[in-house]
């Protein structure tokens, strides 16, 4: 198995990157979130999860360690083949997934395209005692977080990428940031694109 990637950024396309590793070009399938994060001609680590089937080798990527392990998690569900994992932590956290089965919160896995009211309840009831605790949480949840220029702009694409019209895209972002001050690293784009994406909760504009 390959757990991870370590190399040059060559390519950041809408659903995927390419990685050279030792001068090999590997292909790494990732959420918006951690796309968002990479820069071509950077430097970048991924965790990864390589997927087997008959007629294909896909290998997946993630920013954390934890999003890798819940996405494997997650596909011991009936029904959650990859793609399904992955727009659940497009969506959600690992630990707002957690929390979403713990508090048994359906409308919050509703959110993922591709899953319905019978899916969530699945995800209850096959998850609970395997998907582990969530982190506790701040009081007011969430910090409020700012993404300003180019960044910004990065979650206005990402979320365009997923199928969402430039103005819908543009006020679901300016909606998380609104009443926010304060500078903020690159670090924080993948907060806010989820942030835009729960408040969106996954329709198309």
């Amino acid at each position: 198995m390959i757990a991870s990637v370590h190399g040059t950024v060559q390519k950041v396309r809408l659903d995927a990157a390419v990685i050279e590793v030792n001068g090999v070009g590997m292909l790494v399938q990732a959420t918006p979130a951690t796309l968002a994060g990479l820069r071509v001609g950077a430097t970048a680590t991924l965790h990864t999860s390589l997927v087997v089937r008959e007629d294909s080798l896909t290998l997946f990527g993630f920013a954390e360690d934890d999003e890798r392990e819940v996405f494997e998690v997650v596909q011991t569900v009936s029904g959650v083949g990859p793609r399904l994992a992955m727009a659940m932590l497009a969506v959600h956290t690992p630990d707002g997934l957690r929390r979403a089965v713990v508090d048994e919160d359906l409308k919050a896995l509703e959110r993922v395209p591709g899953i319905g009211r019978k899916g969530a309840q699945r995800l209850v009831l096959e998850l609970k005692d395997r998907i582990g605790a969530p982190a506790p949480v701040s009081v007011g949840g969430v910090a409020p977080v700012l993404v300003a220029g180019d960044r910004r702009d990065q979650v206005v694409e990402a979320l365009v990428g997923l199928g969402w019209s430039a103005k819908i895209a543009d006020d679901a972002v300016t909606t998380v940031l609104d009443g926010v001050e304060g500078p903020v690293g690159a670090d924080e784009v993948a907060g806010v694109l989820r942030a835009a994406l729960r408040t969106l909760g996954g329709g198309r504009g």
